[in-house]
């Protein structure tokens, strides 16, 4: 019986977050949520439970609401990266979910690493 693309979905993300808790040394995570209409990004930290940054294209001061293409994913990735040097932190750990690091996710990646953030 084939699986679903959801069940799929949800074994990429656990098998990634799995690998990425192994090797995290206590830095936050960067988590990645990519729906239809928009892209959004936390810094959380997982030892106290709390997000410590977050940025979205739902933000009305972005003007970016329901756009979800490669430069809406730069724009949200160097925001985040200023948000996490106004928090205090400069590294953290990239966690794509089950999103595929291509496209989207990999331009957002690419504009957190360019602002500062390393990852």
């Amino acid at each position: 019986m084939a699986n679903s693309k959801r069940t799929l979905f949800l074994k990429r993300r656990l098998r990634v977050r799995n690998k990425l808790r192994k090797v995290n040394a206590g830095r936050p995570r960067l988590s990645v949520h990519r729906s239809n209409k928009n892209i959004s990004v936390q810094l959380i930290d997982d030892v106290r439970g709390v997000t410590l940054a977050a940025a979205s294209t739902m933000e009305k001061e972005l003007g970016l609401m329901g756009k979800n293409n490669v430069e809406a994913a730069s724009k949200v990735g160097t925001l985040i990266a200023e948000r996490a040097k106004a928090a205090g932190v400069d590294e953290a750990y990239f966690d794509r979910g089950g999103f595929l690091f291509h496209g989207k996710v990999k331009a957002l990646a690419d504009a957190a690493r360019e602002g500062g953030l390393k990852i």
